[in-house]
């Protein structure tokens, strides 16, 4: 079992849904959804309370079961009501807001290490196409899209890109640098470069070497063309578990929405979903 996480045996086993959102998550979220007035004349049909949608968005993120199919007995509200409130706030910068939150109490409670930091990538087919998607060299040339993704030395995610199924993996290394945010969480500089980064074979490219120098970075990368053993992946193993926890929920597993936005909102709050598990350990 990977750690931070639970098995999908535990989780049966457990009380607790998976969906359900727990005390303290709740506790760190609801400040940083948006206050939305009700309109004193004409109000119409009383609002859905927040937390019961975002047991509907968690339910299908991982369940992967299509919106309109969201069961209405558990009372989240109706797939699009959820669809349009994981719209709302991704748009809000809530899930991204969360993201920096976790990692700097993770920081706080010495659970984050930037001495070293790996990158890897992953294919998935892409049902409906739509933008950030592309022929899939790994699935006959299918239309896919790929999700590159960098974390830190214990395999906590830093950030995370969607890209099309075609599109090298060293195009998305500097992105994926840039993108991680400023980590707080303690006094003095906050956390944003890690000191090196491990990569595989296909990250093997100098102008890309030296251009992650430039941001004081020391890259450790596997050379085309030699043979296996090149002993990165003694570091390189925890990009590939945060990847395999990423895919353990089902909706990061296919792409159905068109919309890329919707899918990248699916993969933040994923990345929140890890590193609120993670933080959990501390407590």
């Amino acid at each position: 079992m990977l750690p931070g996480w639970g098995c999908e045996a535990a989780e049966t086993k457990s009380a607790h849904k998976p969906w359900e959102v727990e005390d303290g998550l709740w506790e760190r979220i609801e400040p940083l959804l948006p206050v939305v007035e009700r309109r004193y004349r004409h109000p119409g049909r009383k609002r859905l309370d927040d937390r019961r949608v975002l047991c509907g968005i968690l339910f299908v993120l991982y369940t992967g079961i299509p919106w309109r199919f969201l069961p209405q007995e558990l009372s989240f509200g109706s797939g699009m009501t959820c669809w349009r409130r994981l719209r709302d706030w991704n748009e809000a910068g809530v899930w991204q807001q969360l993201h920096e939150l976790l990692p700097a109490e993770l920081r706080a409670a010495d659970m984050l290490d930037f001495s070293r930091a790996a990158v890897d990538s992953s294919h998935l087919r892409a049902m409906r196409g739509g933008p950030a998607t592309g022929p899939s060299p790994v699935d006959r040339g299918k239309t896919g899209s790929k999700h590159h993704l960098i974390v830190e030395a214990h395999g906590i995610p830093l950030a995370v890109t969607l890209t099309g199924g075609n599109r090298n993996d060293v195009t998305q290394l500097i992105p994926l640098i840039q993108a991680v945010p400023p980590i707080r969480g303690k006094r003095g500089r906050p956390l944003h470069r890690p000191r090196r980064i491990y990569a595989d074979r296909g990250y093997d490219h100098d102008v890309y070497r030296d251009r992650v120098r430039r941001f004081q970075i020391t890259p450790y990368v596997a050379r085309r063309g030699t043979e296996h053993g090149s002993g990165l992946g003694i570091h390189r193993w925890v990009v590939e578990g945060a990847i395999a926890l990423l895919h353990w929920l089902r909706r990061l597993r296919i792409r159905w929405e068109r919309r890329d936005d919707i899918h990248q909102a699916f993969m933040t709050l994923g990345r929140a979903i890890i590193c609120w598990r993670r933080l959990k350990t501390s407590f």
